[in-house]
């Protein structure tokens, strides 16, 4: 039965733009939780289930002594159960146990916590096998130029989203021991990179195995949730017990207490409060269930509940209290269709807390109101007019905000000048202004499959200052006269005006440069302006792609880090907005080209606002990656006669770079370590440079540079428009910044939560739009790379969609199946049934960096998918690494 929109009251204050809610007496008063409640056969006389919050006096003396620690907290999306925060040392998490250690915080909140007596810790036993992560791509447009490091670890927020969800058995009381293994999602700032939000480093597996891999239906199998061990930590040394804590505060609710679900009605039909109050199952697990009060559900829903047992809800947490397991909502709108893609979005967009609402009218009115608008004269002669220039932008072609132009001329003495001409937004953007608070606070554009929520008025994005073909436009330039190397020789920054000669897609700049002696067809080429001719602009791709080989081949042996992950690109029905297919995004030369620029004018602008403004400079930093967790990689790696050199970016790039063949086994296997070695990476952050005292924490790990910033995307991320500012502030342009530090980095704090938050809901997007697909295209077939082995089921990389899954043995058609170690290697033994049954069974052998067949098919489930192996042929039978005719090189 399909509903209209069914919209509820008005949005309440505080609650954000593009998702109305309600309000009504019954966030106040009696409420489920209450302790005035007179709703006994619910609690009776029953104590508080969690903790009352230690007051802010105390929390503060607490950190100040030490004996309270704060941290972001992970909540495990698999095992909802589990809960982390980082270790202040630097060493594993530390463990939250229970949802009533966890006392009410919710994924990505700031919280304060208490580590219990040694004797509650876990033990803990290290397997540094990979787990299953979540779908790895990203639209080619979406992301940045400038990949400064593709990984930088996004603290994971639900890396692995396609599996169901497995509840734990009644009377679980938390895992016994704690089996870490090395999974952890990443955050790229690439382009086309991928990203994943908070992630659990830590995995429960369970240390048994089955008898030859058959299941007794009769004797109970050991699972992942049930690990029989002794909980005696006695004779354990502190190094190999688990850190285990509880919320005693939450410092920062970061978590939008907003949550997509569907409605039910209360188990108990005898209960009070089977008459005043629906319940609300969250999509994300992660999320308590929540009591709603019936007058806020459809009129029908008592009566007819089975007719939205289908329909996607908003609620929001209004309050949560001690003696309640579940939270109190209210409805904030129904959006239709659990599955289909607009209301999914919509949910998604709502979770993660993105403004997506129109601008207002206040917001409006600070654009210039006459159009088409002009630049005023007196703004003509404050500039440096390079109008008459050869310069033009390449981007997708599928782009509208265009932000960065590129220009390069030959001089007479063989040198180059060449131009990196970043869209003005700032002066737009009048600091102060209603336009300019409500970028400040949407922080990023968010990329999603179909569409783009902007950080700006689309008039300003797509208009005035993209930077379209053959118009004026207002630009801030960095200008360099370069040797032919790529050696910096003069740099100039400056306010300019440019006109740009022609939109390049990333395909005209590659033909271009696969075709450096041939005359580019005239209709394969969108229109050039007449002041320049195609083989002017030819000349100037060839010379800037020579000139960023060589700056890309001198930041490689300076010590830079690559990590590419393979990333989806969808192809969509322009009627239905269905995905009709998807590829894996290819990176090619004219990506690299743009990027180096990028890169190097990101570099020049960090340096000139550091030396002009070192106490207020908006700066980027990217720490070093978790020492344990890439430790653990290490030794993983030899164990599979894989030695890597971690001890620095570059050693580990050279390492991964130079390790492997170009045959199909060895690119598989050098995705799977690509993939591997992005968990340990951390986030980079934007800071304020007058926080940090040690400029040695100003770093760059993947970039390996001392000063980075973002400065060429002003359009889609604030932080770039606050750049603008101290730059032209650093020229002279205008007054020195008027900023005290902390008040920047409070700046710089909010441009972090945005940018995670817009990332993790471009992954999600990707997900929605790849199960979609699987849904209406499937079953899909792939080869895959087995990443990690588990006593009864291992995980994969699926090379032709760059997703990562578990399969299970119980799913397939086995006769039996073992788990043993070979050495220190985990190899799964498979027998399979054979066809005839007159056949003996075929042996498969499973272990890590195995090729097998595997096949993508829709669950029943709205956007779940499963893997199932397929069955293999003689060439696989025997599990064998790789091709006989392929030998991977050392």
């Amino acid at each position: 039965m399909n509903h209209p929109d069914y919209q509820l009251n008005l949005r309440s204050p505080g609650t954000p733009r593009g998702v109305s809610s309600v309000v009504g007496p019954n966030a106040v008063g009696a409420s489920p939780g209450d302790k005035k409640s007179k709703n006994k056969s619910m609690r009776g006389k029953k104590k508080s289930i969690f903790e009352t919050y230690m007051s802010k006096e105390d929390v503060s003396e607490g950190l100040k002594r030490g004996t309270l620690i704060q941290g972001v907290l992970r909540i495990n999306p698999k095992k909802f159960h589990e809960a982390f925060i980082p270790s202040p040392d630097g060493d594993r998490d530390i463990f939250i146990d229970g949802v009533v250690a966890r006392n009410r915080a919710l994924n990505g909140d700031l919280v304060v916590v208490k580590l219990l007596p040694e004797d509650q810790w876990k033990p803990r036993i290290t397997l540094s096998l990979p787990g299953v992560l979540g779908l790895q791509a990203v639209k080619p447009e979406s992301n940045d130029k400038e990949t400064e490091a593709t990984y930088e670890a996004d603290v994971p927020e639900d890396c692995c989203g396609h599996h169901p969800l497995q509840q734990s058995p009644k009377g679980w009381s938390g895992p016994d021991v704690i089996i870490e293994a090395q999974f952890d999602d990443s955050d790229s700032e690439d382009r086309h990179g991928n990203t994943s939000g908070l992630v659990d480093g830590v995995k429960k597996l369970s240390i048994s195995t089955p008898d030859k891999g058959k299941e007794d239906s009769s004797a109970p199998v050991m699972t992942d949730e049930n690990t029989p061990t002794s909980r005696d930590t006695r004779g354990l040394s502190e190094k190999s017990l688990q850190k285990s804590a509880k919320v005693v505060y939450i410092l920062e609710k970061k978590h939008s207490r907003a949550a997509t679900g569907i409605l039910k009605l209360l188990a108990d039909k005898n209960s009070d409060l089977f008459k005043k109050y629906a319940l609300f199952s969250p999509s994300d697990h992660r999320v308590p269930r929540i009591y709603v009060p019936l007058k806020d559900c459809p009129q029908d829903f008592m009566t007819r509940p089975k007719d939205y047992a289908n329909t996607l809800f908003i609620c929001r947490i209004i309050d949560w209290k001690e003696d309640c397991n579940f939270a109190l909502g209210q409805l904030a709108k129904s959006l239709g269709q659990a599955g289909e893609i607009e209301p999914e979005t919509e949910g998604i967009l709502t979770e993660y807390g993105v403004d997506f609402s129109d601008f207002s009218s206040e917001v409006l009115e600070c654009l210039p109101q006459s159009l088409p608008w002009t630049i005023p004269p007196d703004e003509v002669g404050k500039r440096r007019d390079l109008r008459k220039e050869c310069i033009f932008t390449i981007d997708p072609s599928t782009a509208r905000d265009l932000d960065d132009a590129l220009s390069c001329r030959r001089l007479t003495d063989g040198t180059f000048e060449v131009g990196v001409h970043i869209a003005d937004v700032s002066y737009f953007v009048p600091e102060g202004s209603s336009l300019d608070k409500v970028a400040a606070e949407r922080a990023t554009s968010v990329y999603l499959v179909q569409k783009v929520v902007p950080m700006l008025p689309r008039l300003l994005c797509e208009e005035l200052c993209s930077l379209n073909p053959m118009t004026d436009k207002l630009t801030f330039s960095v200008i360099w006269k370069l040797t032919p190397e790529g050696k910096i020789l003069e740099e100039w920054f400056g306010r300019t005006i440019i006109r740009s000669c022609t939109k390049l897609s990333y395909d005209h700049a590659q033909s271009m440069i696969e075709n450096p002696t041939e005359k580019i067809p005239e209709e394969a080429l969108p229109p050039i302006s007449a002041e320049h001719s195609i083989e002017e602009v030819h000349q100037a791709v060839l010379n800037l792609h020579s000139i960023a080989k060589q700056l890309r081949r001198q930041r490689f042996v300076d010590g830079a880090l690559r990590l590419d992950q393979l990333k989806l690109a969808f192809t969509l029905d322009h009627e239905t907005g269905l995905p009709q297919g998807c590829h894996i995004y290819e990176y090619r030369d004219s990506n690299k080209l743009v990027e180096e620029f990028m890169l190097l004018a990101n570099m020049a602008v960090a340096h000139k606002i550091f030396r002009t403004f070192p106490e207020q400079a908006l700066l980027r930093r990217h720490p070093p990656p978790q020492t344990k967790m890439l430790s653990d990689l290490v030794e993983f790696c030899d164990q599979m006669g894989l030695p890597m050199d971690v001890s620095s970016a570059g050693a580990l790039n050279k390492s991964l770079t130079k390790t492997f063949g170009d045959d199909k086994y060895s690119l598989a296997r050098k995705e799977v370590l690509t993939n591997m070695y992005s968990r340990p990476m951390q986030m980079a952050l934007y800071f304020c440079s007058g926080m940090l005292q040690d400029q040695a924490q100003f770093r760059h790990y993947a970039l390996n540079v001392p000063l980075y910033t973002h400065f060429t995307s002003p359009i889609r991320r604030f932080a770039d428009v606050i750049v603008h500012r101290l730059l032209a502030a650093a020229l002279g342009y205008s007054e020195q910044p008027d900023v005290e530090p902390d008040t920047l980095q409070k700046q710089a704090d909010h441009c972090n939560d945005r940018r995670m938050a817009s990332k993790r809901v471009q992954e999600l997007s990707i997900g929605l739009f790849f199960a979609v697909l699987v849904k209406e295209s499937g079953p899909l077939e792939s080869e895959a790379m087995v990443m990690g082995v588990l006593n009864q089921a291992f995980d994969v990389l699926v090379l032709r969609f760059g997703v990562q899954k578990r399969i299970y043995c119980n799913a397939l058609a086995l006769r039996s199946y073992s788990f043993q170690k070979v050495g220190k290697k985990p190899e799964l033994t498979l027998m399979w049934e054979p066809d005839d049954l007159e056949e003996e069974p075929t042996q498969q052998v499973i272990t890590i960096f195995s090729l097998v067949d595997v096949v993508l098919q829709a669950e029943t489930t709205a956007l779940k998918y499963s893997a199932i192996l397929k069955r293999p042929g003689p060439e696989h039978a025997l599990g064998l690494e790789k091709e006989s005719d392929e030998e991977p090189e050392d």
